[in-house]
């Protein structure tokens, strides 16, 4: 059976789908000879694949049917070379088989796959009634800029496609269907195709055959069964408003080879050449915790957020970004204002619920006791969190009882709840058990302290005397639901796209941890090395990932999470993104970041110190080296008081701790039961604990990783200078040559699979102590960079030009966790000199202050750089202007990461109502997006 000529062969091709048309009598034959022969009821499928490859690579074809291995690698179909342009593979499959997608995956020679990410290719075998089928595929590589405009913000918001016009007129007979992309066609363009042959125009533009947008693709089906072979083609742009062609394609012709009359041949030709840098938008960062409005509570809501998207649309910004929205509920005081450490990575904050949103007409009057409080929390400067937090679960304790039973009968409920289970029960349970035993630290739990799902399902049971004690948080987590995709709707309804925040890491007590503690190393804490933003480095306390255990399952965890980030959201930040590389790994018993190593990592080896002629000395290189003339200089008078209190003479001449100071928690404990003690002293006890060269590896015998500034510490000062260079020499292996290809095959061991699991846009913060691997990881996933003016990656530079970045990235003046613009530029006189001259092009002495035209200066590099994305802390945006912006620029800062215990409680200092109104600055800014084409 073929397609050519015959009635009752292929009829219609519509949204990948190929449909036919079999004569009765046909029909009857084949389901007779099914019973004799099953083989006719197998169709064989053809996979091309036009690629270029290099010796040592090897291709694979995967998907979600067992033909293709049901999406797991380790079972996908091998391609096997068959010339320089093509890979090829053939599959079996029987013609029930439900519609499958699929793609390639190239292995490299060291071993190390690189997937495709964009799985937006499908057949449908039980609408192929012939039995064969030949696909011609090009390599869709991840970091293909187009790529990006095929995720959520672009398809669904930003460059939403039109609706689909009526189906074309179809050939009697379909040898060929042509399919490919081009992302940032205007609303009156469409592709074309010409060729060298008469059913493609024969490179006559007036007779250019026209392809419609069907999903992703542009198609069209043609019968060349009558064409000479080779033929060679172009796409090309048509103007739909004025019916004429506009240009062709970039690049050589593309040459469609014969493969068989007789068979029918789909091309995925992947992009067409055209213009790919057209998109640039901006977009506003703020957390929803500072948002002001007439209405809201002493704290930004979820319902503040129209706001914000109403002056976001009026000036022309297309983002709106947020820092993470979920429960941190932990402590019930103020800590809990840590928006980076979350009990439950689903869950969002009852911080940001509306509750007269949720009383409505019906239940307001059980509020009007809170109007005078509400104005009162609305009118301070900042946020009151732990009065906002009290006065809000009140009122909610009594509109829970008001509404519980229209609630629990509500089938919108029902389905939030049955879609939600999988962790909105967990939750609940871990919340009332949280309330009930005074503490989030389940292991000190008088009961329930190990998760056992059946024991919690109990909680619920309408008869147990918890039933009200676990479902008001259903009933809160509920309404958030409704509030916060209520806001994301609007925003989408005006044109704007909502971009989140996706937290490294989990807070080591929180429901997640409870739930699943084999996916944490629960005895390990992250955080980040020493940089020029906190000199001891960061401990966020949070466990560590065990990503064996999350690989064992396919990553389960973090799909179910970017599925619930995916509701809301249409792009998301990746936090720490080095992260997935390697994680700074510090111990239980260290408070500050300087004991900690990256982890997994290649240690260095007691035998490479002996190949380097230096004589191994594991208490000299991993005891903190105390000495009479340290002590001295830290702790001055009290010297010898610290001497015979903290520390024991040793049999060197110099000093050890003694075993209950020998932590850096044992000094804290000791001095947080003594208050009366000087309170300066801690941090110097510190100083002497991390004065060490080495760091024992816990896993390894004789493996050990060099404690970070190694080279700053008074023990390595001790040393002879031959030492000196050979540990010098071992130090820069270990940190910036050894591990690079290791940190690699670590990166893609995740970051792919967790790409391809969500069709969000990914950005990451790739800041800090950079690997070099990362660039070229990021840039073959096509995550988008982030590019911060004041922290160049390239060390030889003091600071980064926006008009340099890549086009996938993000570039910022400032984020959450540094001073703004006017903050910064009162930090250091010098660098601030340094640059107005060179980064601003200005002459002579700069401004003590950050005058208002300055702010606007760099605010207007950043939208008028390359990059697809600028983004700007709305504070940074206000400094344009003298009259609106806060005197002090210090009462702008959000975070400052050198400080564990930050209250988190900026909140803008006028309301979002008046900002609309402040038409000289809203005017500015516009003008500013539209004359750079970000509007």
């Amino acid at each position: 059976m073929g397609y050519g000529g015959s009635k009752h062969g292929l009829s219609a091709v519509f949204n990948g789908v190929i449909l036919c048309k079999v004569h009765t009598k046909m029909a009857c034959i084949l389901t007779f000879a099914a019973l004799l022969i099953p083989l006719a009821y197998m169709i064989t499928i053809h996979f091309y694949l036009r690629y270029k490859s290099t010796l040592g690579q090897q291709f694979f074809i995967c998907g979600n049917t067992p033909a293709l291995g049901n999406n797991q690698l380790a079972n996908a179909v091998a391609l096997h070379y068959l010339n320089d342009e093509f890979w090829m593979a053939t599959v079996d499959v029987p013609v029930d088989t439900p519609a499958f997608a699929y793609y390639y995956v190239l292995r490299n020679k060291d071993g190390v796959d690189n997937m495709e990410l964009c799985a937006d290719r499908t057949i449908d075998p039980a609408a192929v009634k012939q039995q064969e089928l030949q696909v011609v595929d090009a390599w869709n590589y991840a970091g293909q800029l187009e790529n990006a405009f095929y995720t959520q913000p672009f398809t669904n918001t930003l460059l939403k496609p039109p609706m689909a016009k009526a189906k074309p007129k179809l050939p009697k007979n379909i040898t060929h269907v042509f399919k490919v992309k081009a992302p940032l066609l205007q609303p009156h363009q469409t592709l074309c195709l010409l060729g060298s042959n008469a059913e493609l125009g024969a490179w006559q533009t007036e007779t250019a055959v026209l392809m419609q947008r069907q999903g992703n693709w542009h198609t069209v089906a043609l019968d060349l069964s009558q064409a000479s072979f080779p033929v060679w083609y172009k796409y090309g742009v048509w103007n739909t408003q004025t019916n004429g062609f506009e240009r062709y394609e970039d690049g050589a012709n593309r040459k469609l080879h014969g493969i068989g009359k007789r068979q029918l041949t789909i091309l995925h030709d992947g992009f067409a050449g055209l213009p790919n840098t057209g998109f640039k938008g901006a977009g506003v960062a703020i957390p929803v915790f500072s948002l002001r409005t007439a209405r809201s509570f002493g704290v930004g809501e979820f319902t503040d957020l129209k706001l914000l998207v109403d002056w976001s649309k009026h000036i022309g910004l297309k983002l709106i970004q947020l820092l993470p929205v979920n429960d941190t509920t932990s402590t019930n005081t103020w800590l809990d204002s840590y928006p980076y450490a979350p009990i439950s990575v689903f869950a969002l904050h009852p911080l940001y619920l509306n509750v007269y949103h949720m009383a409505g007409k019906k239940h307001g009057k059980l509020l009007v006791d809170l109007d005078l409080q509400k104005e009162d929390l609305n009118a301070l400067p900042e946020i009151d969190y732990e009065l906002v937090m009290k006065t809000k679960w009140r009122a909610i304790a009594d509109l829970y009882e008001a509404m519980k039973v229209d609630w629990l009968a509500d089938p919108q409920y029902q389905l939030f709840f049955e879609a939600n289970k999988h962790w909105l029960q967990p939750y609940a349970a871990f919340c009332y058990l949280r309330q009930k035993n005074k503490t989030a630290d389940f292991k000190a739990w008088s009961s329930h302290s190990t998760y056992q799902a059946k024991l919690i399902e109990k909680l619920f049971a309408p008869t147990a005397k918890t039933f009200d004690l676990v479902n008001i948080h259903l009933f809160v987590q509920y309404h958030l639901h409704l509030q916060l995709k209520d806001a994301v709707d609007y925003a989408h309804q005006n044109g704007l796209i909502m971009k989140g925040d996706l937290p490294i890491g989990i807070y080591r007590y929180s429901c997640d941890a409870w739930v699943q503690p084999d996916l944490y190393n629960l005895n390990a804490q992250a955080g980040a090395p020493p940089d020029n933003f906190a000199v001891k480095g960061q401990n966020w306390g949070f466990p560590t990932y065990n990503w064996k255990q999350m690989q064992a399952d396919g990553f389960a965890w973090w799909k179910q999470r970017f599925e619930q980030m995916s509701l809301y959201f249409d792009a998301f930040r990746i936090d720490h993104i080095l992260g997935f590389f390697r994680i700074w790994s510090i111990p239980l018993h260290a408070v500050e970041g300087l004991l900690g190593h990256f982890e997994p990592a290649i240690p260095v080896y007691s035998s490479e110190f002996n190949e380097r002629g230096i004589w191994f000395d594991k208490n000299r290189y991993c005891l903190p080296y105390i000495t009479n003339g340290l002590v001295g200089e830290l702790f001055g008078t009290q010297a010898n008081h610290v001497k015979d209190f903290f520390l024991v003479p040793n049999a060197w001449g110099n000093y050890d701790l003694k075993p209950e100071f020998d932590t850096q928690r044992k000094v804290e404990a000791w001095f947080a039961a003594h208050p009366e003690a000087e309170s300066w002293m801690p941090a110097r006890l510190f100083e002497l604990i991390t004065n060490v060269i080495l760091i024992e590896d816990e896993d390894r015998p004789n493996a050990f990783h060099f404690r970070i500034g190694m080279d700053g510490t008074s023990s390595f000062a001790a040393l002879d200078a031959h030492v000196q260079q050979q540990l010098k020499t071992l130090y820069v292996d270990y940190y910036f040559k050894r591990q690079d290809g290791f940190w690699r095959k670590q990166a893609l061991q995740k970051l792919p699979a967790l790409k391809a699991a969500t069709n969000m846009l990914v950005c990451g913060e790739d800041l800090g102590m950079v690997p070099d691997c990362v660039p070229g990881v990021m840039k073959d996933l096509g995550l988008l960079t982030l590019e911060i003016q004041r922290m160049p990656k390239d060390p030889k530079s003091p600071f980064f030009h926006p008009a340099d970045a890549p086009y996938l990235s993000v570039v910022t003046p400032s984020t959450h966790d540094m001073s703004t613009i006017r903050g910064w530029w009162e930090e250091d006189q010098t660098v601030t000199q340094k640059f107005y001259n060179q980064q601003l092009g200005q002459h002579g002495g700069a401004p003590f202050y950050c005058e208002d035209w300055i702010n606007k200066a760099i605010i207007t590099q950043h939208v008028y750089s390359p990059a697809m994305w600028s983004i700007f802390q709305l504070q940074d945006l206000m400094g344009i202007d003298a009259k609106l912006r806060r005197s002090d620029p210090n009462d702008e800062r959000i975070n400052v990461p050198a400080n564990p215990k930050h209250f988190w409680r900026y909140r803008m200092h006028i309301s979002l109502e008046d900002l609309l109104q402040t038409e000289g600055f809203n005017g500015t800014l516009r003008g500013l997006l539209e004359a750079s084409g970000r509007a």
